[in-house]
């Protein structure tokens, strides 16, 4: 093979890739192609790789593109919350719950006086 034709290869696949709409096969394929020299891997290994890191990228942006669509609220810390807009709750109470030590111990969280006044209201 001539190095020209050699260095058309690349340019060649990276188009097909971009017909193929197949994004990370053209970023990646060379860098794979020289790992399965190096590893002594099929051809089918390495279509193998390749083809599973382009699954992998689709599905990543597909969980991208799907939490940006659903709009979620931002994630809110116990750090941020204003405990003064509800002085019913006791901030030192609500930071003990978080940490689950309650879990370990097999403490059950609500009294049975708070469910007795939760079934009188």
């Amino acid at each position: 093979m001539s190095p020209a034709t050699a260095a058309l290869e690349p340019v060649t696949i990276r188009h097909y890739c971009k017909q193929l709409r197949t994004p990370t096969i053209a970023a990646q394929f060379e860098k794979f192609a020289n790992e399965a020299v190096k590893q002594r891997l099929s051809h089918i290994r390495y279509l193998d790789a390749l083809l599973s890191a382009e699954v992998e990228e689709r599905e990543r942006h597909v969980v991208e593109r799907r939490l940006h669509e659903a709009r979620l609220p931002r994630l809110k810390t116990l750090e941020e919350f204003d405990f003064g807009q509800c002085p019913r709750l006791s901030a030192n109470q609500i930071r003990e719950l978080a940490e689950g030590g309650y879990l370990a111990r097999a403490e059950p969280v609500v009294s049975s006086a708070t469910v007795a006044r939760a079934r009188r209201t």
